[in-house]
This record gives structure tokens, sequence and C-alpha cells, in this order.
């Protein structure tokens, strides 16, 4: 609606210009070339297309006649059908191939109506019996000319009309473009802010985003899929805003009543952020992330397939970095610790598919990935 709304207010003007340029041309002489190979019928269509309406030049064959088409600028061709050589049938492919909107008009020697319906399926605009009559010939080239001049004004239309549309489909492009940057940028600010809230596990997001990344590209996600899964990566930990620093930077284990406030975070992350659409899937991550494969997690205790497949391999890729990070009450361990703990533990907390491929990747690319994101 908003394009047809856009062209409604321009082409009004544009069709002002364009049929004042339209009666500007009707009011000047149209060029016509006459071809035929008897000089009499150029010299009678020389006289009925004479000025002041009409400027007609004349060939005596087709080859001519292309000849003269390539040298001078015409509006239309009045051709005999039957001329050796080029006749008026493959000459009227050939302007039709060459000049589009070129008028084209025959004259037979041959009353017979299925001669000029041959003619006009082949791109004739109409067709005229010898002996030629001034009133019949002058009527059928300004019909065929105010054809080829509507038709030439709705292409112009057209042209605009399709410029019009790339150029809002451009800017609508680059305005989805710039709101897509600021939604990575508004996520990003956020995982920073929820590293920041625990010094101890700062880069953490970033960190867990890239993992997750990682095994999903080697399961052939696609760019749309990877973007949803990078969303709900960053903000997995929101909810521990709501969570008392008490709690949450304590030094020691937690107590039985702690822990179960801890495990709260994952319902708080979802509620902050599951009517927003385009967090719709991350929304799902964010509260499942500690579900198990074998459905021991939290916070509703899914299994197996019941929990989102997105969810399933960032669990792989957040112990990846629990365990290879330093926490207030541990120091890290290596990434050969954390690779053979993951292995130890499929099937139980991990989808023993999402384990294999993490085991086919490399194990040289974790670090690597993590001396990046740090």
């Amino acid at each position: 609606m908003f394009f047809i709304t856009e062209a409604a207010r321009v082409l009004p003007a544009e069709a002002e210009g364009s049929f004042a340029a339209v009666s500007s041309e009707h009011q000047s002489a149209a060029r016509v070339l006459a071809v035929d190979d008897e000089s009499s019928a150029c010299k009678l269509l020389s006289l009925i297309l004479g000025p002041p309406a009409f400027r007609c030049a004349t060939a005596c064959n087709g080859e001519e006649a292309l000849v003269t088409l390539q040298r001078e600028r015409f509006d239309a061709v009045i051709s005999d059908l039957n001329m050796p050589g080029i006749g008026g049938m493959e000459l009227l492919t050939q302007v039709r191939d060459r000049y589009p909107q070129m008028a084209f008009l025959v004259t037979t020697g041959v009353d017979d109506v299925d001669v000029g319906v041959r003619a006009m399926r082949c791109g004739a605009d109409d067709y005229l019996v010898k002996p030629l009559r001034e009133d019949a010939v002058v009527a059928s080239l300004e019909r065929a000319l105010h054809k080829r001049r509507l038709e030439q004004q709705v292409e112009t239309y057209r042209q605009r009309l399709e410029e019009m549309v790339a150029e809002r489909t451009a800017q609508l492009q680059a305005a989805l473009q710039q709101i897509e940057r600021s939604y990575e940028e508004t996520l990003q600010a956020l995982g920073a802010a929820i590293d920041l809230r625990d010094h101890e596990t700062a880069g953490h997001s970033r960190r867990v985003c890239r993992y997750s990344l990682e095994l999903a590209r080697a399961m052939g996600w696609s760019e749309e899929q990877l973007g949803n899964l990078a969303r709900g990566a960053y903000l997995h930990d929101i909810g521990k805003l709501g969570v008392r620093d008490s709690i949450l930077l304590k030094p020691g284990p937690l107590t039985e009543e702690e822990r179960k406030l801890m495990q709260q975070h994952s319902q708080k992350g979802f509620d902050l952020v599951k009517d927003i659409p385009f967090l719709a899937d991350a929304a799902e991550i964010i509260l499942s992330h500690h579900e198990r494969y074998d459905g021991g997690g939290y916070p509703r205790g899914l299994k197996a397939e019941e929990i989102l497949l997105s969810a399933r391999i960032f669990a792989v890729a957040d112990t990846l970095d629990a365990i290879t990070s330093d926490r207030p009450y541990r120091r890290a361990a290596s990434f050969e610790v954390a690779r053979e703990t993951i292995r130890h533990l499929s099937g139980a907390q991990f989808d023993p598919r999402v384990v294999s491929v993490f085991l086919d990747i490399p194990k040289e690319t974790w670090p690597a990935i993590a001396r990046n994101q740090r």
C-alpha cells in the first residue's frame, strides 16, 4: 500500500508531462518510411503522407529500408508484403526485433483476411489493401502511432514505478539492517551488563555465544537459526539481574534455600523477554538452559527431545565455559578436563548427538575462541 500511495502521488505529475510530450509530438510531423518495390506505390504514399502532418521517405526494398532505419529515426514503417529479397514479413520481424516501439503497417495487393491476420500476429499494427485510399492510410497510421505512444507512455510509467519500488526497497532494507544492528548492540550491552554484575565471569556471555554458534554451524544450522541461538546465548543469564549479590557472589557453596532462589533466574529471565517478539526463540533458551537431557534439570524437568535443540546445544557450551573459567568457589580447569567431563555426562546431562558433534570439532578450536572473546 505504501508503494502504491507513493506512485499515485508521483505519477500524476509525470503523466501531465508525458501527455504534454505526446501532444507536442502529435503536433510535430511524424516521420514515415514507405517501402515498396513499385515506385508508383512509394510516390503515392509520399503524396498522401506529406507535410505538415507527416514527412515521408521511401525505400525500394527491405535491404534499403534496414539501411535507412539505421541511419535515420522514424516513427513508422509502411511496407509492401511481396517484395524481392527481404520481403515485408521478414522486414516486419527485423524491425520488431530492433525497434520494438516503431509503428508498422503492411500493404498488400491481395484482399485476403488470412494474410492480414498473419501479419498482425507477427507484430504489424494494421494492414492495408491496394489500391490505397488516402483516408484509410491516414486513419490507420494515426491509430498505430497513437497506440505506440500509449505503449511507450505505459512503459515509461512501469520503469519509473520499478525504480521507485527498488528505491523504497533499498531504503527499507537499510532501515531493517539498522534496526538489526541496534538489536545486536542492545543485546551485547545487556550481556555485558550481566557479566559486570558478576565480575568473576566477565566475558561469559560472549564466549558461550561463540561456543554455541560453533556447535550449531557444525550441525548445519541456517543463518536465521544461528541468529536466534546467539540472542538466547547472550541473554541466558539475564534473570540473574534479579538475584541478590549475597547469593550471586557467594564464595562458598549455596544453602538449599539459596540454591532454590538462584534457580529462579531462568524463570525470571524468561518473564523479562517473553513478550518481546524478536526474542521469542531466545526466551525459550533462557528458560530451558538448565534443563538436563535425563530430566533432572530445572525449572520444568524436561527430558530429551522435550528440550529445545538450541537449549541442548547451549547446555554444552555453557558447561564448557563454566569448567574453564574461574569462579568464586574454584579455579578454572583445562579444556581437556572440560572435554572429558562433557563426554562422561553424554546421555545424562547432555544430548548425545550434540556431544558427538562437540567431540568431532578439533579440540584446539575452543581455547582459540576463548582467547578472542576475553
